[in-house]
Parts: structure tokens; C-alpha cells; sequence
């Protein structure tokens, strides 16, 4: 198979990946927020800790990761606020948090971070992270 053709059958491959799950989404009810620097202050304050996914729509493992967070934004929403930011249109809050990789799940509480998971994990792992975190274990970096 020639490099040409590879490169064709990858490039399906991630374009009916990416539009099944953007349609997935769409259909969930999904109750995800998205941050921006306008926004993030007032999330990252109130009252509910807030759990921000850290993705890029080129992200293979961050596209993996959408239904898991849409499941557990559903099953959380009374006790979690569920966030967004793309990294590459909000490069600054990325930065402020030295996100360096993604997918990267950090959780917010009172406006700091308290705990991270960085990489595609299964849905049992990061469930554990926002248990830990809600029984107040979670311990930033």
C-alpha cells in the first residue's frame, strides 16, 4: 500500500470519527459548558467544583474521550459543573494551567485547581478522580 493511500484511508477514518461523535453530542443533551477567558473566572468560582476537559478537534484520544465525559456530565451534573477549552482557541487559559498535553482533565474548585488527569483514561479511572475529588482527597500536582 502506497504512503498516498495510508494517508487517505486515515484521513476517512478521522473524518467519519469526528462526525459521529460531533453528532453524538448533539443528540446526548449534554449538559457541557464552554470556557473561554470571558467565562472561566465565574465557573471556576461558584459553588460546584468544575471539571474542564482540556481537547483540540485534531485530538484522536481527546475525540475518544467526548462520550465519556458526556456520560459522566450527565450522571454528575448535580455536583459537578462540566467544562470545555479548546486549546487552541483559548491558548491562554492552556497556558495558565501549563497544559502541555491533551486530553488533560483538571478540576477547579474555589477558583484553583485541586486535582489533574492528563491522557485518555477509562471511564471507571476518571470516575474514581471525581469521586476522590468530591470526597475532598484530590491533591493538585
Amino acid at each position: 500500500m502506497e504512503d498516498s493511500e495510508l494517508h487517505r484511508i486515515l484521513e476517512a477514518k478521522m473524518k467519519k470519527m469526528t462526525t459521529t461523535t460531533t453528532e453524538a453530542s448533539k443528540l446526548a443533551g449534554t449538559t457541557m459548558v464552554k470556557l473561554t477567558e470571558e467565562n472561566f473566572q465565574a465557573y471556576s468560582n461558584a459553588s460546584k467544583p468544575l471539571l474542564v476537559d482540556f481537547w483540540a478537534e485534531w485530538c484522536g484520544p481527546c475525540k475518544v474521550m467526548e462520550p465519556v465525559i458526556e456520560r459522566l456530565s450527565r450522571k454528575y451534573a448535580d455536583q459537578i459543573t462540566f467544562g470545555k477549552v479548546n486549546v487552541d482557541e483559548e491558548m491562554n487559559l492552556s497556558s495558565r494551567f501549563q497544559v502541555f498535553s491533551i486530553p488533560t482533565f483538571m478540576l477547579f474548585r474555589g477558583g484553583n485547581p485541586i486535582d489533574a488527569v492528563i491522557g485518555a483514561v477509562g471511564e471507571a479511572a476518571l470516575e474514581q478522580f471525581l469521586k476522590r475529588a468530591l470526597n475532598g482527597s484530590g491533591a493538585y500536582r
